[in-house]
């Protein structure tokens, strides 16, 4: 593909498109025989592409990548000798090579994706995220930061229902909390399972679905790309008790998160607080 654009948020876009690719490639040389090795070489694929092109173009930034060693660890201030150390560093990318394994393995899947994120300390938005996007490659799209979506329109259910509309909400396949079922209930939503966290935020970006909340565990890789692309686009993106998202934190944990259509954002956040114990 050649030399990468220069500017951050088109060279995002190129990264991921790039990995999304050779993901594809590698999902029709090895098939679904055999889920946990198409899993593990997925992840090692996109992880050795991904930081191998941030090393040739991007040699002076910073990197979090799940599959760093010690990823999911609270990173003290001292590094190897020779690493550029994320906590100090002004610019760091925040990378997911593969977000949605599980449905990577699954033959006919499409709800998987590739995050590359850049986050700067002198970023002006309050998560500091300033580039991004992410490849839904079995769907053929690259949602970026450089070519930011239109504000998605309501989805069909919701502009259909009225003042008491219905709206779409989407979930965690495997781990919705708990309390999800009975905060659709109150506010009259429908809920959409899916799979990867990426897929999920791309599609209140696209407009598929109205909502997406997740609470009880992810780490900064599994949102800060969708984030981007999501404010970007105009969306509302916070903590599920309203406060602001923050990347590049010496512990990467983010376990829980809001992302929506701004009309809906106070009234999900009203519900949160009844629901899901936040204070």
């Amino acid at each position: 593909m050649g030399s990468p654009p220069m500017i951050d948020g088109a060279f995002a876009r190129w990264l991921a498109t790039r990995a999304g690719q050779a993901l594809l490639d590698l999902r029709a040389e090895l098939g679904f025989a055999d889920p946990g090795a198409l899993k593990s070489a997925g992840d090692k694929v996109s992880h050795d592409l991904i930081r191998t092109e941030l090393a040739r173009w991007r040699p002076a930034d910073a990197v979090l990548s799940e599959e760093d060693e010690g990823s999911r660890l609270a990173w003290a201030a001292e590094v190897n000798a020779g690493a550029v150390s994320r906590l100090t560093a002004d610019r760091v990318w925040i990378i997911d090579p593969l977000d949605g394994t599980r449905e990577f393995s699954e033959e006919g899947r499409s709800d998987w994706a590739v995050h590359v994120a850049l986050w700067a300390r002198n970023g002006s938005a309050s998560h500091g995220l300033v580039g991004g996007a992410v490849a839904l490659p079995a769907q053929h799209r690259v949602l970026g930061t450089d070519q930011p979506p239109a504000y998605p329109p309501m989805t069909l259910a919701a502009a259909t229902a009225g003042d008491g509309r219905t709206i779409r909400l989407a979930a965690s396949r495997s781990r919705p909390p708990v309390f999800l079922t009975e905060l659709a209930g109150e506010v009259g939503a429908e809920l959409v399972p899916m799979g990867s966290a990426g897929a999920k935020i791309a599609a209140v970006v696209t407009g598929e679905v109205d909502a997406y909340i997740h609470a009880g565990g992810q780490y900064e890789w599994d949102s800060a790309a969708p984030v981007a692309v999501a404010t970007a686009t105009g969306l509302h993106a916070s903590r599920i008790d309203g406060s602001a998202l923050k990347y590049n934190e010496a512990d990467p944990r983010l376990p829980d998160l809001l992302v929506c259509r701004k009309d809906l954002a106070s009234r999900l956040l009203a519900a949160l607080q009844r629901h899901s114990g936040v204070a």
